[in-house]
């Protein structure tokens, strides 16, 4: 059986280290099995922020490129607190923020950068309950802002 971080090595994808959170906040939050991820904002390699306005200076392809960005993230969040992606039973929510202009509508193509991942990596337990909503900013002109909530093994 292939490993959720096998099929991550073979799309050629490598987790970033856990990011330090920005604000006064936890990255995530494990009550029970239940772990409650904080939003994850897009980052370069270097550290540096993605940022752009979907429907301004971003296409959608940049902002799908960046929920696929937050979603190893997200993903590397949880692997810090469960050990390895394997304990993933289910991905149970996502919900996508994505900066764009008041007549942007493809919100939901957006935040596929992140759902699609989670199915790629964690199969059936990739899927997930979903919210991909417009935001008029977001925290350091980034183009998205995604949370989750996993179920893991206990």
């Amino acid at each position: 059986m292939t490993t959720p971080e096998q099929k991550l090595e073979a799309l050629g994808l490598t987790l970033p280290q856990a990011p330090d959170p920005l604000a006064v906040y936890r990255p995530v939050r494990k009550i029970g099995n239940t772990l409650y991820l904080s939003g994850q904002i897009p980052r370069n390699p270097d550290g540096t922020f993605i940022t752009g306005r979907l429907g301004d200076d971003a296409t959608v392809e940049q902002g799908y490129a960046a929920a696929r960005n937050v979603g190893l993230q997200l993903l590397s969040v949880v692997k810090s607190v469960a050990g390895d992606l394997s304990a993933v039973e289910a991905v149970a929510k996502v919900t996508g923020m994505v900066n764009a202009t008041p007549d942007f509508i493809d919100h939901a193509k957006v935040v596929n950068g992140c759902s699609e991942l989670f199915i790629e990596v964690l199969g059936e337990a990739g899927y997930h309950a979903r919210a991909a909503v417009g935001m008029g900013s977001l925290p350091l002109g980034v183009m998205v802002e995604i949370e989750a909530i996993f179920i893991v093994k206990e």
